[in-house]
């Protein structure tokens, strides 16, 4: 059976001309060193060198394994550099899985960000609304929101932030219809809904002393898509219940307005997902650890 550490320990005593300064090289006894070499001649049935007490010589037969051997500690060599040069230089394909609003409104900007601080990561972002199986989809991380914990045990699931839900309105659409002052005001109302069943909804309301209330509502508009349920919002074609996220920009510019300030339409935890049975790249865990550092304070409460 090969040793890879004959080879190693005879291209050592080859390059330093001797068991005495190879030995010394190495920090080992000398006796140890040349049991390693004849132990390589003795598996190969040849002298590799002649050794008395006074000269050295390496045989013809000899300098052809070196070479042979040389080249092998190289390309050894070369495997473990190319991975130290993987782990400090991240590189390699991450696919990463969200819905549809984190897409748009959560992690664009970090994703990017990530990418321009590593170029050799190829990053797949699948975005979908449905709950998809990470290891027969192969993905790596996922970025799921929830209100209970998530039950799967193949699942390792670390949180990223939590997220409250609000009422938003424009402001021509409260100054056209009467801004509510209470939640009965929002019986009757034109609303918006998020998810594309056309059915009859409800919001779940939470005041900061944690009462709560349900207000029914017949939605005009349904859709998966919260940019479009934010734009109708804008447009004045009613109320819509929405992380805070998603409308912090139009706050800020007054474009929209949040409805009942003291009430809450929801709170969600915003969890990273990993496969517990995959081990995770470098590049995969270092994306992982990008959004755990940075997501909560551009998207938490």
């Amino acid at each position: 059976m090969i040793d890879l550490n004959d080879y190693y320990y005879f291209v050592h005593v080859v390059e330093k001309q001797g068991f005495t300064p190879a030995a010394a090289a190495l920090n080992m006894p000398k006796s140890r060193l040349s049991r390693h070499v004849s132990k390589l001649e003795e598996r190969l049935d040849i002298k590799l060198i002649q050794r008395t007490s006074r000269q050295f010589n390496v045989t013809e037969t000899g300098q052809i394994f070196y070479q042979h051997a040389r080249a092998l500690l190289n390309e050894m060599e070369a495997a473990e550099a190319a991975i130290e040069s993987r782990k400090t230089s991240l590189s390699g394909r991450v696919t990463i899985s969200c819905s549809l609003g984190v897409a748009q409104f959560a992690v664009k900007d970090l994703l990017i960000k990530f990418l321009q601080e590593h170029p050799k990561v190829e990053l797949v972002q699948q975005v979908t609304n449905q709950n998809i199986d990470l290891i027969s989809s192969g993905v790596d991380l996922a970025i799921r929101g929830h209100i209970e914990s998530l039950p799967d045990s193949t699942i390792i699931q670390r949180s990223l932030a939590t997220v409250s839900w609000h009422l938003f309105a424009s402001p021509d659409y409260l100054t056209k219809t009467g801004t509510p002052q209470s939640t009965y005001d929002l019986f009757k109302r034109q609303s918006l809904k998020v998810g594309w069943q056309p059915s009859d909804g409800h919001w779940t309301l939470e005041n900061k002393e944690g009462l709560k209330t349900t207000v029914p509502y017949n939605p005009q508009l349904c859709s998966d898509d919260m940019g479009t349920l934010k734009q109708a919002a804008i447009k004045g074609l009613g109320i819509v219940s929405l992380p805070s996220y998603v409308c912090r920009n139009e706050i800020n510019d007054g474009t929209l307005l949040r409805v009942l300030p003291d009430w809450i339409s929801g709170r969600a935890q915003l969890s990273l997902l990993t496969p517990s049975r995959k081990a995770q790249s470098p590049s995969a865990k270092a994306v992982g650890e990008f959004l755990l550092k940075h997501l909560k304070e551009r998207i938490g409460d």
